[in-house]
């Protein structure tokens, strides 16, 4: 997606920035809420809850990008699709009226098309993490989703590519459609075995990345 045309748009308006501290909600799913965010810095992370009460996460986003545009463009109060939680020690985020947003994505070509490709490229996301999931196994999954972290916050050091953000098991376990911590405890500690990753103050360096994609089938 061309950010720049965002980035133009939120320097032609005087929107209101609002900071939020590491584990503060932005939103909650089901809760109403008559604003559209977009982060401006820091790390957040987006997730749902089952109807068996368990938390699923569906993405961390770190660059300057909608965080809520979801459901219909109509409505100035409507339900929060997911909830959004501050992962970095701050998050600042821009905070826009939703009608106002739809107003001029509406009288905007150039807004109106990244609009629309961030829908196409958030539904792509969404089915390649479902394949994940669904054909790769709980082992695949976690390689996987160690892979896209990989992507999002690797940084190359002589070792390896440092995941340069604290994530716990748990964390893993919830990106992976895993029940249970200890299963993904079991099966990190099989890649550290096997000299795929190891943990470096807190932190996961991989250092063998082409066996970590071997052992994702899709």
């Amino acid at each position: 997606m061309k950010r720049a045309v965002l980035e133009e748009y939120l320097k032609q308006h005087n929107f209101p920035i609002i900071r939020k501290k590491k584990k503060h909600y932005l939103t909650y799913e089901g809760i109403k809420d008559r604003y559209v965010y977009i982060l401006k810095e820091g790390i957040v992370k987006t997730s749902m809850i089952s109807n068996e009460g368990r938390e699923f996460n569906l993405k961390y986003i770190h660059e300057m990008e909608i965080v809520s545009l979801f459901k219909d463009e109509y409505s100035p109060l409507v339900e929060a699709p997911f909830n959004i939680r501050v992962e970095s020690t701050e998050a600042t985020l821009y905070k826009i009226e939703r009608e106002q947003f739809w107003r001029d994505v509406n009288q905007d070509p150039r807004l109106q098309q990244y609009v629309k490709e961030y829908y196409r490229v958030y539904l792509m996301y969404t089915m390649k993490k479902m394949q994940q999931m669904l054909m790769n196994g709980k082992f695949g999954a976690i390689c996987a989703e160690l892979e896209e972290l990989c992507e999002q916050f690797g940084r190359e050091t002589a070792e390896g590519i440092l995941i340069d953000f604290e994530i716990t098991n748990e964390e893993i376990a919830r990106f992976c459609g895993i029940t249970s911590a200890s299963s993904v405890n079991r099966m990190m500690q099989k890649l550290r075995q096997e000299q795929v990753i190891k943990i470096v103050e807190r932190k996961i360096l991989i250092l063998d990345r082409p066996l970590l994609q071997a052992n994702i089938p899709y």
